[in-house]
């Protein structure tokens, strides 16, 4: 079998990708900064920067430090804006074929509805992908997506307004990620994205300060692989008909295929697009080359197939 003939496309309920590779939110950039290194035209989907009601500036610098195996962030979800998203960025992603999935955030439930609303129906973006890893202020900054009832509120709220596939981008930061993904479905979600950044702190021993100016931040790259993995894998086993897409320290396509064997439909590429912005668009084909060399026809047909093996009581001498 040559890598031609793998059919790489890759079904989200609603959502059809031609192919399982996707780009994750806030490591993209807007997709143009890319166009140098990969033909977005080529990916799955690009999923943009977070995008909020008004401009953002986010927080102030330091905002980034390497860690072993990974990186923390606190960027603080600086962007541009819908409207400036709209008006100045996507009608190129649209000439160039990107296939768009607009991340949206906000401070309040009202806010996530004004940005939703926003977008509408516009046919340019092919989903919207809810940010819950937000803190409430109305509430006294409780994050959306820690507190099953809170998520659900928040995404029955949107569901009305949502004219485009609904995907809700879950928080590793729980206690059960289950319970988190099931409140979302039940409230309407079409997609399930997992997992987002886990909270870290890195210290500059010399002067015994944190490293982000935020003091935390967000833990992303090869370090969270096996935590991503393992709740795409619960969340497949507890609802296997709802689709997902997986995250989380993603860089070869030996990493896609895992994230696929877990049970994610499709894969977003994060933090490795930072050291190599080219990633995304060679994952694509060599994620078809391993599926020739291993006889597999279609990627889809990886979903969900991980053999589990009886786990053993313990045993004592």
């Amino acid at each position: 079998m040559n890598a031609g003939d793998v059919d790489l496309t890759a079904r989200l309920g609603p959502l059809v990708l031609k192919n399982p590779v996707a780009t994750a939110s806030g490591t993209f950039g807007y997709g143009l900064e890319f166009t140098d290194y990969v033909s977005l035209a080529s990916l799955g989907a690009i999923t943009v920067k977070g995008l909020s009601l008004r401009p953002c500036l986010g927080n102030p610098p330091p905002r980034i430090c390497e860690t072993d195996a990974g990186m923390l962030n606190a960027i603080g979800l600086q962007n541009i804006g819908v409207e400036a998203f709209l008006t100045e960025k996507l009608p190129e992603l649209h000439a160039r074929g990107a296939t768009v999935i607009a991340n949206v955030w906000g401070d309040t439930e009202d806010e996530f509805r004004s940005v939703v609303e926003r977008i509408g129906d516009d046919p340019r973006v092919a989903a919207i992908e809810l940010n819950v890893s937000c803190p409430n202020v109305v509430k006294g900054g409780m994050v959306f997506g820690n507190d099953p009832a809170a998520l659900g509120a928040l995404v029955s709220a949107v569901r009305p307004l949502a004219r485009r596939p609904l995907i809700v981008k879950l928080s590793p930061n729980v206690t059960d990620i289950v319970a988190c993904a099931r409140a979302a479905v039940d409230a309407g979600a079409d997609v399930l994205s997992l997992i987002n950044t886990l909270v870290g702190l890195a210290i500059d021993l010399e002067t015994r300060e944190p490293k982000i100016g935020f003091t935390t931040g967000g833990l992303s790259g090869p370090a969270i692989r096996p935590v991503a993995v393992r709740m795409v894998w619960e969340v497949r086993r507890a609802l296997p008909g709802v689709p997902l897409f997986g995250i989380g320290g993603i860089e070869t396509a030996e990493n896609v295929v895992e994230f696929l064997i877990a049970g994610a439909d499709a894969v977003q590429v994060g933090t490795a697009s930072f050291r190599d912005p080219g990633l995304a668009g060679r994952l694509v084909r060599e994620v078809a080359e391993w599926c020739a060399r291993h006889g597999v026809q279609r990627s889809s047909d990886l979903v969900g197939t991980l053999k589990t093996r009886p786990r053993a009581e313990h045993r004592y001498a």
